[in-house]
Protein backbone atom coordinates (compact mmCIF):
# COMPACT_ATOMS: atom_id res chain seq x y z
CA UNK A 1 0.00 0.00 0.00
CA UNK A 2 1.21 3.56 -0.70
CA UNK A 3 0.26 6.18 1.26
CA UNK A 4 0.60 9.68 -0.22
CA UNK A 5 0.85 12.54 2.25
CA UNK A 6 -0.24 16.38 1.14
CA UNK A 7 2.20 18.17 4.20
CA UNK A 8 -0.06 21.78 4.57
CA UNK A 9 -2.52 21.38 6.33
CA UNK A 10 -2.10 17.06 6.85
CA UNK A 11 1.25 17.00 8.09
CA UNK A 12 2.25 20.59 9.24
CA UNK A 13 -0.31 23.59 9.87
CA UNK A 14 0.03 26.93 10.07
CA UNK A 15 3.44 26.83 8.64
CA UNK A 16 3.20 28.51 5.21
CA UNK A 17 3.80 32.49 6.28
CA UNK A 18 7.75 32.38 5.23
CA UNK A 19 6.85 30.23 2.65
CA UNK A 20 4.13 32.48 1.01
CA UNK A 21 6.39 35.20 1.49
CA UNK A 22 9.66 33.73 -0.39
CA UNK A 23 6.86 32.82 -3.57
CA UNK A 24 5.47 36.35 -3.56
CA UNK A 25 9.66 37.78 -3.37
CA UNK A 26 10.29 35.26 -6.30
CA UNK A 27 7.34 36.70 -8.48
CA UNK A 28 9.05 40.29 -7.46
CA UNK A 29 12.18 38.98 -8.64
CA UNK A 30 11.40 37.27 -11.99
CA UNK A 31 8.49 39.45 -13.53
CA UNK A 32 8.50 42.94 -11.48
CA UNK A 33 5.09 42.01 -9.96
CA UNK A 34 4.36 42.81 -6.49
CA UNK A 35 1.58 39.84 -5.11
CA UNK A 36 0.30 42.69 -2.73
CA UNK A 37 -2.99 43.20 -3.25
CA UNK A 38 -3.54 40.70 -5.70
CA UNK A 39 -3.27 37.18 -3.39
CA UNK A 40 -6.62 37.87 -1.96
CA UNK A 41 -7.91 37.22 -4.93
CA UNK A 42 -6.47 33.31 -4.91
CA UNK A 43 -7.28 30.80 -2.68
CA UNK A 44 -4.31 29.15 -2.17
CA UNK A 45 -5.67 25.86 -0.43
CA UNK A 46 -4.92 22.75 -2.41
CA UNK A 47 -2.67 24.06 -5.78
CA UNK A 48 0.40 23.76 -6.35
CA UNK A 49 2.79 27.01 -5.84
CA UNK A 50 3.15 27.15 -9.58
CA UNK A 51 -0.38 27.65 -10.24
CA UNK A 52 -0.87 30.13 -7.61
CA UNK A 53 1.92 32.41 -9.35
CA UNK A 54 0.12 32.04 -12.48
CA UNK A 55 -2.93 33.02 -11.05
CA UNK A 56 -1.05 35.77 -9.29
CA UNK A 57 0.50 36.87 -12.49
CA UNK A 58 -2.78 36.49 -14.62
CA UNK A 59 -4.26 39.10 -12.51
CA UNK A 60 -1.62 41.42 -12.81
CA UNK A 61 -1.89 41.17 -16.99
CA UNK A 62 0.92 39.37 -17.37
CA UNK A 63 0.63 36.80 -20.01
CA UNK A 64 1.03 33.67 -20.47
CA UNK A 65 3.14 32.84 -22.33
CA UNK A 66 5.60 35.06 -20.41
CA UNK A 67 4.38 32.83 -17.36
CA UNK A 68 5.40 29.72 -19.20
CA UNK A 69 8.66 31.08 -20.14
CA UNK A 70 9.99 32.15 -16.13
CA UNK A 71 7.96 29.40 -14.48
CA UNK A 72 11.38 27.76 -13.75
CA UNK A 73 13.16 30.55 -12.76
CA UNK A 74 10.49 31.55 -10.23
CA UNK A 75 10.60 28.03 -8.93
CA UNK A 76 14.11 28.27 -8.37
CA UNK A 77 13.95 31.73 -6.75
CA UNK A 78 11.01 30.50 -4.61
CA UNK A 79 13.50 27.64 -3.70
CA UNK A 80 16.76 29.92 -3.06
CA UNK A 81 14.90 31.99 -1.10
CA UNK A 82 12.83 29.48 1.31
CA UNK A 83 16.39 27.88 1.87
CA UNK A 84 17.35 31.49 3.24
CA UNK A 85 14.77 32.32 5.38
CA UNK A 86 13.00 28.97 7.06
CA UNK A 87 13.02 28.77 9.99
CA UNK A 88 15.69 26.62 11.16
CA UNK A 89 12.90 24.84 13.82
CA UNK A 90 9.26 23.93 12.48
CA UNK A 91 8.57 21.84 14.88
CA UNK A 92 5.78 23.49 16.62
CA UNK A 93 3.83 23.55 13.36
CA UNK A 94 3.09 19.78 13.13
CA UNK A 95 -0.43 18.46 12.99
CA UNK A 96 -0.68 16.21 16.90
CA UNK A 97 -0.25 12.89 16.38
CA UNK A 98 1.43 13.24 13.37
CA UNK A 99 4.92 11.75 14.19
CA UNK A 100 2.96 8.62 16.09
CA UNK A 101 1.06 7.79 13.17
CA UNK A 102 4.23 8.13 10.50
CA UNK A 103 5.95 5.97 13.07
CA UNK A 104 3.32 3.48 13.14
CA UNK A 105 3.00 3.13 9.15
CA UNK A 106 7.16 3.50 8.66
CA UNK A 107 7.17 0.30 10.86
CA UNK A 108 4.84 -1.55 8.48
CA UNK A 109 6.56 -3.98 5.91
CA UNK A 110 3.27 -3.69 3.81
CA UNK A 111 3.15 -0.37 4.06
CA UNK A 112 5.67 2.63 1.76
CA UNK A 113 4.83 6.35 2.59
CA UNK A 114 5.42 8.86 -0.01
CA UNK A 115 4.22 12.63 -0.82
CA UNK A 116 1.61 14.48 -3.08
CA UNK A 117 2.10 18.38 -1.86
CA UNK A 118 1.96 21.86 -4.27
CA UNK A 119 4.96 22.71 -2.98
CA UNK A 120 8.11 23.32 -5.14
CA UNK A 121 9.91 20.03 -3.63
CA UNK A 122 12.83 21.62 -2.52
CA UNK A 123 10.34 23.74 -0.41
CA UNK A 124 8.45 20.70 0.74
CA UNK A 125 11.17 18.50 1.84
CA UNK A 126 13.28 21.66 3.84
CA UNK A 127 9.94 22.27 5.76
CA UNK A 128 9.95 18.19 6.31
CA UNK A 129 12.60 18.74 7.10
CA UNK A 130 12.92 21.65 9.66
CA UNK A 131 9.97 20.24 11.36
CA UNK A 132 11.68 16.83 12.02
CA UNK A 133 9.08 14.37 9.88
CA UNK A 134 11.92 14.48 6.77
CA UNK A 135 13.38 11.12 8.09
CA UNK A 136 10.04 9.19 7.32
CA UNK A 137 10.14 10.66 3.83
CA UNK A 138 13.67 11.33 3.05
CA UNK A 139 13.96 8.57 0.66
CA UNK A 140 10.10 8.37 -0.10
CA UNK A 141 8.58 8.55 -3.63
CA UNK A 142 6.43 11.81 -4.45
CA UNK A 143 4.92 14.20 -6.84
CA UNK A 144 5.56 18.10 -5.95
CA UNK A 145 4.43 21.41 -7.72
CA UNK A 146 7.87 21.19 -9.21
CA UNK A 147 6.13 18.48 -11.02
CA UNK A 148 3.52 19.96 -12.84
CA UNK A 149 1.30 23.17 -11.86
CA UNK A 150 -1.83 20.70 -12.00
CA UNK A 151 -2.73 19.27 -8.85
CA UNK A 152 -4.57 16.31 -10.83
CA UNK A 153 -1.06 15.00 -12.51
CA UNK A 154 1.03 14.40 -9.17
CA UNK A 155 -0.94 11.54 -7.86
CA UNK A 156 -0.15 9.68 -11.38
CA UNK A 157 3.62 11.09 -11.17
CA UNK A 158 4.16 9.41 -7.46
CA UNK A 159 2.66 5.76 -8.55
CA UNK A 160 5.19 5.72 -11.39
CA UNK A 161 7.75 7.10 -9.28
CA UNK A 162 7.36 4.34 -6.59
CA UNK A 163 7.22 1.25 -8.94
CA UNK A 164 4.05 1.99 -11.09
CA UNK A 165 1.95 1.04 -7.92
CA UNK A 166 -1.76 -0.27 -8.93
CA UNK A 167 -3.98 2.36 -8.49
CA UNK A 168 -5.94 0.44 -5.87
CA UNK A 169 -2.82 0.06 -3.52
CA UNK A 170 -2.58 3.57 -3.18
CA UNK A 171 -4.21 6.05 -1.22
CA UNK A 172 -3.84 10.33 -0.89
CA UNK A 173 -4.43 11.64 2.29
CA UNK A 174 -5.13 15.62 2.46
CA UNK A 175 -7.59 18.41 3.77
CA UNK A 176 -8.93 19.96 0.96
CA UNK A 177 -11.36 19.56 -2.14
CA UNK A 178 -8.92 19.33 -4.25
CA UNK A 179 -6.60 16.55 -2.68
CA UNK A 180 -9.92 14.86 -3.23
CA UNK A 181 -10.26 15.71 -7.01
CA UNK A 182 -6.55 15.12 -7.54
CA UNK A 183 -7.21 11.21 -5.99
CA UNK A 184 -10.15 10.93 -8.52
CA UNK A 185 -8.95 12.32 -11.34
CA UNK A 186 -6.23 9.45 -10.69
CA UNK A 187 -8.25 6.78 -10.30
CA UNK A 188 -6.96 6.61 -6.28
CA UNK A 189 -8.60 6.54 -3.05
CA UNK A 190 -8.37 9.06 -0.78
CA UNK A 191 -8.81 10.12 3.27
CA UNK A 192 -9.44 13.60 4.17
CA UNK A 193 -8.45 15.10 7.55
CA UNK A 194 -9.63 18.19 9.51
CA UNK A 195 -6.70 19.24 10.21
CA UNK A 196 -6.80 22.04 7.55
CA UNK A 197 -9.21 24.90 7.16
CA UNK A 198 -12.34 22.63 5.78
CA UNK A 199 -15.09 20.97 7.53
CA UNK A 200 -16.20 17.20 7.49
CA UNK A 201 -19.21 18.26 4.96
CA UNK A 202 -16.81 20.05 2.98
CA UNK A 203 -14.74 16.61 2.67
CA UNK A 204 -17.08 14.89 2.01
CA UNK A 205 -16.49 13.52 -1.23
CA UNK A 206 -13.47 11.86 -0.02
CA UNK A 207 -13.92 7.91 0.39
CA UNK A 208 -13.12 8.64 4.23
CA UNK A 209 -13.16 11.42 6.72
CA UNK A 210 -11.13 11.72 9.44
CA UNK A 211 -11.37 14.65 12.39
CA UNK A 212 -7.54 14.48 13.83
CA UNK A 213 -4.78 11.91 13.86
CA UNK A 214 -6.04 9.38 15.90
CA UNK A 215 -9.29 8.79 13.69
CA UNK A 216 -7.04 9.11 10.31
CA UNK A 217 -4.95 5.47 12.13
CA UNK A 218 -8.42 4.01 12.29
CA UNK A 219 -9.54 4.93 8.27
CA UNK A 220 -6.20 4.05 7.16
CA UNK A 221 -6.25 0.48 8.93
CA UNK A 222 -10.28 -0.38 7.29
CA UNK A 223 -8.88 0.81 4.25
CA UNK A 224 -6.51 -1.91 4.51
CA UNK A 225 -3.41 0.09 5.53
Amino acid sequence: MLLLFDIDGTLMAGATQVHTQALDAAIRQVHGVDPAGLRSRVSPAGRTDGEIARLILLEAGVSALRIDERASEVRETCSRIYAQTCPPDLSAFVVPGIPEVLGWLAGRDDVSLGLVTGNYETVGRLKLARAGLGRWFQSAPGAFGSDSEDRAALPGIARRRAGRVARAQAIVIGDTPRDIACARADGVRCVAVTTGQYRPEELAGADAVALDTRELRARLEEMGA
